[in-house]
C-alpha cells in the first residue's frame, strides 16, 4: 500500500479494531497527491532548543516532600511571614517550637521546600508569528512544582462579581502562572470532572475562563453589593410603612429550593476536587473565589427590614426579621472537608469578591417624607445594619474556616482582587516541612491541635489547626474496585501506569458519519500478561475505556469494550517487539473543547495504564476553514518487514529519528472554490515547537489537493526534512492553512499534533 493513501484508509476503517498486523495494510491505495508542500534541506528545522533550567529553578516535590501523618511520623507544612506578608526562608529548626494539645514536641524532621522561583514565563502562551497559538506544553508528574485548582463559586456569585472574576483568571493564567505549575479552573455550577482538567496548557485555562458566566441558580442575584448597602431613597417593588425603607425581595418557594441547592453543590464540588487531589504532585493548593459561603443559609418567606413609627413624629427604629421556616447547616460537612483537605495536604485559600462592603444608609435629612429616619441616632442606624453585616460576616464563614483549618489565607475588604490574588500566590513560593514523632497517646482518632511558635521577633507561622489521630494508613477507605482503579486513572492528568500507552485522537469528518474522534491506542504488549493455550497460541484480555470530558469536566462521550487476543508464532514475537494497536471511533455531538482519557485494563494482572490528549472539535456548520487531525508518517525503513511495520508505528507511536522525513496527512474542510477552476487556492505553513517555544517556521506553500470530489473535504499531505542536529525529546507539529477565497480570520485554520524524537 504506498503511505499516500494511509490517512483516506484511516478515514474507512470499522468503528473498532485490533491490528496486529500493519495497520494500513491489506486495503486499495489512493493515488498519492501531485503536489506536496515541502521543506527543502536548506530549511529544515534547526535545533534550537532552550538551555535546561537548573536545579535551583526547577525544585521536584519528592515523596519524601509530601505532608503525612503515620505512627512514625508527624509532618506539618508550615509558612513564615512579616508583617508585610513576606516569606522568610532563612530559618533553622532551632526557631520553632511545635506543640500538639500544648505539648511541646522535639522536632526531628526539618527542611524548607521551595516551590516558586522562576518568574511566570509567557512563552507559551504567546502566539507565533502567524498569529496562532502555541501548541500544548506536556507536563510530567516528575516537573510539577505547584497544583493549584481555582474553585469558581458560580453558584455564589453575582452577576456583577462574575465580571470582575474573569478578568481576575486571565491575569492569574498571564501572570501569576509559572513552569512546572498543573493548573485547574472549575465551577461549581457544572459537571465537576476535577482531575482531568489539571493542565499546564495555557489555552485549555483560557477556555475554561470563557465558559465562566453568571448561574440562574446562584445564592446570590445580579449585584454583589445590594445587601451590604441600603439606600434608604432606592426603588422597591415592595414598601412598608411610611419611612418607605424598602423590604428585601421575598423568595418564592423555587428560589428557595434552588439556593439550598446551590450551597449543597458548592459544598460537594470542594469536596470531590479534595478527594482526587489526594494523590496529585507538588505544593498542592485550593483557591475558593466566591461572594457568599455561609456555614449556616437561612430560607425564609419573609425577611424584612421595617421601621415602625412612634407617635409624635419621634423616631425609634427597630428591626425584625420574622418568618424563618428552614436552614441549611454545613458545620459536618465543612468538618469533613478540613479533614479531607489536610489529609490531601491540600492548603486552602479564599478570596471574598464583594471587595469592600459598604455598609451605609444614605439618609437624606432635608427630606422631609422619611422624618423618622432623618431623625435617627447613630445608634438606631447601626441597629439597623447589623443583620446586613451579619449577612456579610456569614458569607465569608466557610472561606475562612477552610483556610484556618489548613494554613491559608482569606482575602476579604478589598477591591483590588488582582493583588489578593498575587499575595496568595506569593504565600505559596515555599514552605518548611517540619516533623515530629508522636506520642502513645496520638492515634486515639481524637482532634489533636497543632500549634506553631516562631521565636525570632516579628514573625509569624501558618499551619493547619490540627488532626485527628487516625494514620494515613487508616484514614484510607478499603481497597478501590477495578472499576474505581480504571476510573481514578481516566482522571489523571497524566499518562501514567503499569501499561505504557500511546494515544492520537484524530477529528475527521464524513459524509457517513459526521463528526468523529478516530484514535489510535498503541498498546506495549510486553506489559500484558498472556497465558499459553493448548493449541500454541498466547492469550491476553483487555478492557479499553475511553471517555470525553468537556470544559467543566462533564462526560460527552464514553466508551468500553473488552478485547480477547489470541496470537501465536511470529504475530505474538511482533507484538511483543512492537506492540499493537486499538483503533476505535467515538461520536463527538457538538463542537468544543474536550479532553478525552483512555485506560487499559489487563483482566489477569489488574495491570492499568491511562493516556489522555486535549481535542478541539470545529463547528463545521458555521462554514469556517478548518482541518481534521493530523496522521503522521516517514522514514525508509531498511527492509520489508519494518517498511510493513513503518505506517502504523509513525501514526500510534509518533516516535522519529534525526534526520528522518516527516509526513503528514489532514483533511481541509470548507473551502472555498475558485469559480473558474472549481478548486481552492490554500496555502499551508508548518513549524516545530518544543517546551512551547517555536524552534521552526517554514515558509507558506501551495496547497492543492488532488482527486478533489467534495471542495468541502479537501485531502492534503506534506513532508518535513526533520534536521540531523535535533536533540531528542517532545516536539509538536503545527500545521497553518490560509485560504485566500476566504475572508478574514474564516480564511484561516490550525492544527497540531504532538511527535518524539529519539536517538
Amino acid at each position: 500500500m504506498k503511505k499516500g493513501a494511509w490517512l483516506a484508509h484511516l478515514l474507512a476503517l470499522s468503528v473498532l479494531s485490533v491490528s496486529l498486523a500493519p495497520l494500513y495494510a491489506q486495503q486499495g491505495s489512493a493515488p498519492r497527491t501531485k503536489t506536496t508542500p515541502q521543506s527543502p534541506p536548506s530549511q529544515s528545522p534547526q535545533s534550537s532548543s532552550p538551555p535546561s533550567p537548573s536545579p535551583s529553578q526547577s525544585p521536584v516535590v519528592d515523596d519524601d516532600d509530601v505532608v503525612r501523618i503515620t505512627t512514625n511520623l508527624v509532618q506539618l507544612d508550615v509558612v513564615v511571614t512579616d508583617k508585610d506578608g513576606r516569606q522568610a526562608t532563612d530559618l533553622t529548626a532551632e526557631d520553632f517550637e511545635i506543640r500538639e494539645d500544648g505539648r511541646p514536641q522535639p522536632i526531628t524532621n526539618f527542611s524548607y521546600i521551595p516551590t516558586g522561583g522562576a518568574p511566570a514565563s509567557n512563552t507559551a502562551a504567546a502566539p507565533p508569528p502567524t498569529d496562532a497559538p502555541a501548541p500544548t506544553v506536556r507536563l510530567d508528574a516528575r516537573d510539577v512544582r505547584r497544583t493549584i485548582v481555582l474553585i469558581v463559586d458560580d453558584l455564589g456569585l453575582s452577576a456583577e462579581s462574575i465580571a470582575r472574576v474573569k478578568p481576575l483568571l486571565r491575569r492569574f493564567v498571564e501572570t501569576e502562572m509559572q513552569p512546572g505549575d498543573l493548573v485547574a479552573i472549575i465551577r461549581t455550577g457544572g459537571d465537576v470532572g476535577a482531575l482531568q482538567q489539571f493542565t499546564a496548557d495555557r489555552r485549555q485555562l483560557h477556555r475554561s475562563i470563557e465558559r465562566v458566566r453568571w448561574n440562574s441558580c446562584s445564592r446570590q442575584g445580579l449585584s454583589a453589593i445590594s445587601s451590604s448597602s441600603l439606600d434608604l431613597f432606592a426603588p422597591s417593588p415592595s414598601v412598608r410603612g411610611s419611612g418607605g425603607i424598602p423590604e428585601r425581595p421575598i423568595p418564592d418557594s423555587t428560589r428557595r429550593a434552588c439556593s439550598a441547592t446551590a450551597l449543597l453543590g458548592t459544598m460537594n464540588a470542594i469536596r470531590f476536587v479534595l478527594q482526587g487531589m489526594r494523590e496529585l504532585p507538588g505544593r498542592k493548593s485550593m483557591i475558593l473565589i466566591s461572594d457568599s459561603l455561609p456555614i449556616e443559609d437561612q430560607f425564609s418567606e419573609s425577611r424584612t427590614l421595617a421601621i415602625n413609627s412612634q407617635a409624635g413624629g419621634g423616631a425609634a427604629a427597630s428591626v425584625s426579621e420574622v418568618g424563618a421556616r428552614g436552614s441549611l447547616s454545613l458545620s459536618e460537612p465543612l468538618r469533613r472537608i478540613s479533614e479531607l483537605a489536610i489529609r490531601g495536604s491540600v492548603v486552602i485559600y479564599g478570596i471574598d469578591t464583594r471587595g469592600l462592603a459598604d455598609v451605609a444608609v444614605s439618609v437624606n435629612p432635608g427630606n422631609s417624607s422619611i422624618p423618622s429616619v432623618s431623625g435617627m441616632t447613630p445608634a438606631q442606624r447601626s441597629a439597623m445594619l447589623n443583620p446586613v453585616r451579619n449577612e456579610i460576616d456569614s458569607g465569608r464563614e466557610v472561606a475562612g474556616s477552610l483556610s484556618r483549618q489548613t494554613g491559608g489565607l482569606l482575602i476579604r475588604n478589598t477591591n483590588d482582587l488582582v493583588r489578593g490574588m498575587h499575595r496568595v500566590m506569593e504565600d505559596q513560593k515555599g514552605y518548611y516541612l517540619i516533623g515530629y514523632r508522636p506520642g502513645s497517646t496520638t492515634f486515639d482518632r481524637r482532634f489533636h491541635k497543632i500549634s506553631v511558635h516562631v521565636k525570632r521577633p516579628g514573625l509569624s507561622a501558618r499551619t493547619r489547626t490540627g488532626f485527628y489521630g487516625v494514620t494515613d494508613e487508616e484514614a484510607r477507605s478499603a481497597p478501590p474496585s477495578a472499576r474505581d482503579q480504571t476510573l481514578t486513572a481516566l482522571m489523571s492528568p497524566f499518562g501514567a501506569g503499569a501499561i505504557n500507552l500511546r494515544l492520537t485522537p484524530l477529528f475527521v469528518d464524513t459524509a457517513e458519519t459526521g463528526p468523529i474522534l478516530r484514535s489510535l491506542l498503541h498498546v506495549n504488549a510486553r506489559d500484558l500478561t498472556f497465558t499459553n493455550e493448548p493449541d500454541g497460541a498466547h492469550k491476553a484480555t483487555i478492557e479499553v475505556t475511553g471517555i470525553i470530558f468537556d470544559d467543566n469536566g462533564g462526560v460527552a462521550g464514553q466508551h468500553r469494550r473488552t478485547h480477547t487476543l489470541s496470537i501465536r508464532g511470529r504475530t505474538y514475537e511482533r507484538a511483543l517487539a512492537e506492540g499493537f494497536t486499538v483503533v476505535f471511533n467515538m461520536p463527538v455531538k457538538k463542537a468544543g473543547a474536550y479532553k478525552f482519557r483512555v485506560a487499559v485494563r489487563d483482566a489477569a494482572s489488574a495491570r492499568i495504564g491511562a493516556a489522555g490528549q486535549y481535542v478541539e472539535v470545529p463547528d463545521l456548520k458555521k462554514d469556517q476553514l478548518a482541518l481534521s487531525g493530523i496522521a503522521l508518517a516517514g522514514g525508509a525503513p531498511a527492509d520489508a518487514a519494518a517498511a510493513a511495520a513503518g505506517d502504523e508505528n509513525d501514526a500510534a507511536v509518533r516516535r522519529f529519528r534525526p534526520g528522518m522525513p516527516l509526513e503528514y496527512e489532514f483533511f481541509v474542510y470548507n473551502a472555498q472554490a475558485d469559480k473558474a477552476t472549481a478548486r481552492p487556492r490554500l496555502t499551508a505553513q508548518a513549524q516545530l515547537f518544543r517546551d512551547g517555544r517555536q524552534v521552526y517556521g517554514g515558509d507558506a506553500a501551495p496547497l492543492d489537493p488532488a482527486q478533489l470530489t467534495d471542495p468541502k473535504r479537501a485531502p492534503a499531505r506534506g513532508r518535513l526534512a526533520l534536521d540531523g542536529n535535533l536533540p531528542p525529546g517532545e516536539y509538536t507539529l503545527q500545521l497553518v492553512v490560509t485560504d485566500a477565497l476566504a475572508k478574514g480570520k474564516r480564511g484561516t485554520a490550525t492544527q497540531w499534533i504532538d511527535f518524539e524524537i529519539v536517538k
